[in-house]
């Protein structure tokens, strides 16, 4: 307990705060967390941030539902990224509940094309962490 008192004296002194529920900060954060994890094809990174519950709905208007979307997709080969550029992130808090919009450009390996699209990611506030529970893409005709 003493190390514990000692170790919080100390994070106060140097300014570190702890999370103590939701923000724009930490829900962007999370959504960059979830796209990192998705650029480096980090199946365990992608599970640890996806509700559950989480679906996709496609740029064609697919609907996906599972935590093992994309890492099945890495696994057999179909979704592996060679890169992911996120730009022009627009973040909307609504209590436990935050819209990570952004504009991505996604080279797939193996794909003749890279492709452009804009993406919002419905995140819940859930046990003092971030779960994503819908992903919506749209394809940007003119990006």
């Amino acid at each position: 307990m003493k190390i514990f008192i000692a170790w919080m004296i100390i994070a106060i002194i140097a300014g570190f705060k702890l999370p103590n529920g939701p923000t724009v900060e930490n829900a962007l954060a999370a959504d960059k967390e979830l796209a990192m994890a998705l650029q480096n094809n980090d199946t365990l990174g992608i599970v640890r941030m996806l509700d559950k519950d989480w679906a996709v709905i496609t740029s064609h208007g697919d609907i996906a539902e599972g935590t093992d979307v994309f890492p099945s997709g890495i696994r057999s080969g179909h979704r592996l990224l060679n890169a992911q550029e996120i730009s022009e992130p627009r973040v909307r808090l609504f209590g436990n509940v935050a819209l990570v919009t952004t504009k991505l450009k996604i080279v797939v390996r193996g794909k003749p094309r890279e492709y452009n699209e804009r993406q919002t990611d419905v995140w819940l506030w859930k046990n003092g962490a971030w779960k994503c529970i819908l992903t919506q893409e749209s394809d940007l005709l003119n990006p």
